[in-house]
């Protein structure tokens, strides 16, 4: 499973041992979860819903606009460029019960509509406790929306789809709802200078964030290091708009033996993230970009605090190195003051609190993915959080995220989190 490309991994459904049933389960509404603390999700994500890009191109290019088709087995993909991209099962699995969850490729009609419909996803979202949410794409788009425009044979295709994609998040999605939802957009990745143009025009529009890759050179693309991105960089910091990398968005996995089981995937998701960290910290992007928001997307806390005493620790003979001379910060204070980090259902997250700092560190709740806490987020925060100064569980919970993402929580739902 050596660095396995995520595309190849929907025709390898046999290193995983659930399997979808012929007529898949759809379990009933769980009882709505007792609200603790208000909580903002720094990684859920949305399942591209069929019809989200008619009437969003250009009329020329209208026809060849991303459409979701019936195939002769009785599934469902979408079409683009000439290609067919299924949904993959473990986009959407809450609510399904976990034996039958799979890789296998799932119709909208066995997900539970939450997956794919931002009012059902409210209703979810009331369930679980969760009062706001930034919502990464799926399969269909990639994480970073590459899907929709590396090895596309028309640009201007691309191009309008990419935009009818962040039109439809702003508009239908977020905007629906636009005090429990950040808008976080996909950017264009075949040409930094107009990426940049688009960031500036969606950051005056309402984004706040964007889904950029963790490492594009697996993708094809240049590498962090070779400052092809510091036109869009410069633009989000001079936007403010948080540079979201979400694991996985680079198209490949981590390192593992060429027959590693599936397990390897799931419990080395904080290794994306740890990798990317000291990738991007080392590109020194945000040392000539000091004010950056970097967030780490389902990548873990726990880690961080070991990684800053080895920044400390090489740090004593980076001479021989060369790469950071003549900075003012060490690594370790760069990462403090530029990346933020999202921790999921992990002990060990608050228990280095003391050592990493509270202010960077963020909740997910992962909806509707393999990964994700619904419908228990409440109880599975609370879990830890009450063992922590009111302060600091605050932070975690929501006042981070409140302000990276410049995204307010109204003052009743802070006195009492019941009242939303």
């Amino acid at each position: 499973m050596a660095g396995i490309k995520l595309e190849e991994m929907a025709t390898r459904t046999g290193f995983m041992k659930g399997k979808k049933p012929e007529n898949v389960t759809l379990l009933p509404d769980p009882p709505r979860a007792k609200r603790y603390i208000p909580i903002i999700s720094t990684d859920d994500h949305l399942v591209e819903p069929a019809g989200m890009f008619e009437g969003r191109l250009p009329r020329k290019l209208a026809d060849q606009a991303p459409r979701v088709v019936e195939n002769p087995s009785g599934g469902q993909a979408w079409l683009y460029d000439g290609k067919l991209n299924p949904q993959i099962g473990l986009a959407a699995v809450a609510g399904r019960p976990i034996e039958e969850c799979s890789y296998e490729p799932v119709r909208f009609d066995e997900m539970r509509k939450a997956a794919y419909d931002v009012h059902a996803r409210i209703h979810d979202m009331d369930l679980d406790g969760v009062y706001a949410s930034v919502c990464f794409p799926s399969a269909m788009a990639g994480f970073c929306g590459h899907r929709l425009q590396l090895g596309v044979k028309d640009q201007e295709l691309a191009l309008a789809t990419v935009r009818a994609f962040n039109d439809w998040h702003l508009e239908a999605w977020a905007g629906a709802y636009p005090e429990r939802f950040i808008p976080c957009q996909i950017p264009w990745l075949l040409d930094p200078k107009l990426a940049a143009e688009e960031v500036r025009r969606n950051a005056a529009r309402g984004f706040k964030a964007i889904s950029f890759s963790e490492n594009p050179e697996p993708l094809g693309l240049p590498s962090i290091h070779t400052g092809y991105w510091d036109p869009l960089l410069a633009a989000c910091e001079e936007t403010d708009t948080v540079v979201c990398l979400h694991v996985g968005s680079s198209g490949a996995t981590p390192n593992t033996s060429s027959d590693a089981p599936g397990d390897c995937i799931g419990v080395l998701f904080f290794g994306y993230a740890m990798f990317s960290a000291v990738d991007w910290l080392y590109s020194k992007i945000p040392v000539r970009f000091p004010k950056i928001k970097i967030c780490l997307s389902e990548g873990g806390v726990g880690w961080v605090a070991g990684l800053m005493d080895r920044l400390d620790h090489v740090g004593k003979y980076q001479a021989i190195y060369g790469t950071w001379e003549n900075i003012t910060e060490t690594p370790r204070e760069v990462l403090q003051r530029n990346f933020w980090f999202c921790s999921l259902e992990e002990a060990a997250a608050y228990d280095v609190l003391s050592h990493i700092g509270a202010d960077h560190v963020t909740l997910e709740t992962d909806y509707p993915h393999l990964d994700g806490t619904w419908p228990d987020s409440q109880a599975v925060v609370w879990r830890h959080l009450s063992k922590l100064p009111r302060e600091d569980a605050e932070k975690v919970a929501w006042r981070n995220a409140s302000k990276l993402f410049r995204h307010p929580v109204p003052a009743h739902v802070v006195a009492d989190p019941e009242k939303w």
